[in-house]
């Protein structure tokens, strides 16, 4: 009996857009981790590597000269620090290791994502995409404190973490504030006013689970990201919104008491951490020193790949606790050991040295200044039309978080793929697609001179 496809259905689903695979990544993130935090890689970090796989067999299908010189150079020049800290890495299965998960993060996963994004509709989706999954996400972290079923916090179990758990506490913390990032970018756009709206509504009502995770860093960089954006789509909007985000979280905190003394007291720490830090912070603050130390050693090409912790000991003081405590969210008590320092910045110059931190770093602040010269160049264009903004407020939005947020955090976790797509959607913006031109795998595909003109299809 055959099983034939119906007429069109094969040329249906060649129509559907590349970018959904992306989408996939993003939606596999609603999925729980396993409670004891040993269940290994994530899905999504499956499903990336599935998606590079597709990109590379659509290139090779269609023929096409895969990224500019401009564009390959940006984003392959992490790769030459990486190299040089896999060869000193302790043992040839950690440096193939950490070099594997580098590459995935900072080169393959946003190089895919930007190839397979054919316009700013496509951009939109992902947008949407992370708002979706921040307020599910949110939900479930929201339900956790009403219930006290989520993750311990100073002897409660109300801590918001989501589907993460206890073992990735910022995982949660980092999709919501993500998701509130793309809903301010999409409010502040020039679409129609119903998407703006309801961009804006989700970007307020993400502000109380990301009250309620208790992150401190996600705090800083969400709230200097927002005002980012807000001074880039201008001064009156600043004001206007200011004053509705002000607004609501008197209502949330003020008017229904929601966490009102923990949230005080966790605010007042950030500006306490100096005078009267707690354990965490004092952790923190040991690890940094340790990192710093690791680098002196080897001030060029660090101690080598996933070789933090291997010499932490030696490095850090008897301020150091032996490991954080965690506990709740459907997982029993475990003692977390400290293997990174809690700064990206610090974990690249320590195990990569200055060769690997100016390599990452440089390209990184290249992404910045090209997304923003294109953020003014949309400003300018087409006032009272729909051109992008929306676009460009999003993908630079989500780089200047990333790069706030690594002042206090470093990759890992299942979490640490959506920071893979967040680097290709400001790739996307920064590197000419962004100013017009579409991907190299739909109509009016983009030659590989990365010059942001279309050109016909052929």
């Amino acid at each position: 009996m055959s099983h034939a496809l119906p007429p069109g259905s094969a040329t249906g689903l060649r129509r559907l857009p590349p970018v959904l695979a992306v989408a996939l990544v993003v939606a596999l993130l609603a999925l729980p981790v396993a409670p004891d935090g040993g269940g290994g890689a994530h899905p999504a970090d499956a499903v990336s590597a599935l998606v590079v796989l597709y990109c590379a067999l659509r290139l090779v299908r269609d023929r096409r000269h895969p990224l500019s010189r401009t564009a390959a150079s940006v984003l392959g020049l992490p790769v030459l620090g990486l190299a040089v800290a896999a060869v000193s890495a302790v043992s040839p299965g950690a440096g193939l290791v950490g070099f594997g998960r580098y590459l995935q993060v900072f080169v393959l996963v946003p190089a895919a994502v930007l190839l397979l994004i054919r316009g700013r509709d496509d951009v939109r989706l992902l947008a949407w995409s992370m708002v979706g999954l921040a307020a599910w996400q949110g939900a479930v972290g929201v339900h956790q404190y009403v219930t006290g079923t989520g993750a311990s916090y100073q002897g409660e179990q109300i801590r918001a973490v989501g589907t993460f758990g206890p073992q990735d506490v910022m995982g949660m913390a980092t999709v919501v504030s993500l998701g509130l990032v793309c809903g301010v970018g999409l409010a502040l756009g020039r679409t129609p006013v119903r998407h703006r709206l309801l961009a804006a509504g989700c970007a307020l009502a993400l502000l109380l689970p990301l009250a309620l995770s208790f992150s401190r860093g996600a705090w800083i960089a969400t709230a200097v990201t927002c005002a980012v954006q807000l001074l880039l789509a201008g001064v009156r909007r600043a004001l206007t919104v200011g004053v509705a985000a002000v607004a609501a979280g008197v209502v949330l905190v003020g008017g229904f008491g929601i966490g009102t003394a923990m949230l005080e007291e966790r605010v007042g720490s950030i500006t306490q951490v100096t005078e009267a830090p707690d354990q965490s912070v004092t952790d923190r603050y040991t690890m940094w020193a340790a990192a710093v130390g690791m680098w002196r050693e080897q001030p060029l090409t660090g101690v080598g790949l996933k070789g933090f912790p291997e010499h932490l000991d030696t490095h850090a003081s008897l301020a150091l606790s032996s490991g954080s405590d965690t506990d709740g969210a459907g997982a029993g008590y475990r003692k977390q050991p400290l293997l990174s320092p809690h700064n990206m910045y610090l974990l690249v110059l320590a195990e990569q040295g200055l060769i690997g931190l100016l390599a990452l770093t440089a390209s990184w602040l290249a992404l910045l200044l090209l997304g923003l010269r294109g953020l003014r160049a949309a400003r300018r264009s087409q006032p009272d039309g729909p051109d992008g903004l929306d676009c460009a407020l999003v993908a630079c939005g989500l780089l200047v978080w990333q790069l706030t947020d690594f002042a206090y955090a470093d990759i890992g976790g299942p979490s640490t793929v959506l920071t893979a797509v967040c680097f290709g959607l400001a790739a996307w913006w920064a590197l000419g697609a962004g100013t017009g031109a579409r991907s190299r795998f739909g109509p009016g595909a983009v030659a590989g001179s990365g010059s942001g003109t279309e050109v016909p299809a052929r």
